[in-house]
């Protein structure tokens, strides 16, 4: 296994897209008709692709529902400037969910996209989860 692809369920294309560059400063990359775009920048490409709100995303799982909701699995958003991140992500229509949070390692932002999904910004303290890491 050599490479992880990040797919992004979403209700609507042009919206996503909007919000994921103006947010995150990714660049469309290739277009999937009006199906799904791939978003550059991040350290994974980005895939945003249109699943409509109620179609069932596998046997016997809950219809998507694109209010907020949780799951275990997120994007997290390594930044340099925590505040002007959070300005630029505010402004394409994050919301914040708390404060910021500081640990060990520096500090997080948790926020909701438009589409319901949980993304944090991180800013790391000079060495990073190094400053938490014990041998495995």
């Amino acid at each position: 296994m050599s490479d992880v692809l990040v797919n992004i369920d979403v209700p609507e294309l042009e919206p996503a897209i909007t919000f994921y560059t103006r947010a995150f400063g990714l660049r469309t990359a290739r277009r999937f008709g009006d199906s799904g775009i791939e978003l550059l920048g991040a350290s994974a490409p980005i895939y945003l692709l249109v699943k409509p709100a109620g179609s069932a995303p596998a046997a016997g799982a809950s219809p998507r529902d694109y209010r907020r909701h949780w799951t275990p699995v997120h994007l997290d958003f390594v930044v340099e400037d925590l505040e002007a991140a959070a300005r630029r992500a505010q402004e394409a229509g994050a919301v914040p969910e708390a404060d910021i949070e500081v640990a060990a390692w520096g500090r997080m932002l948790r926020l909701a996209d438009p589409f319901g999904h949980g993304v944090c910004l991180v800013q790391f303290s000079a060495r990073g989860y190094d400053d938490i890491a014990t041998a495995g």
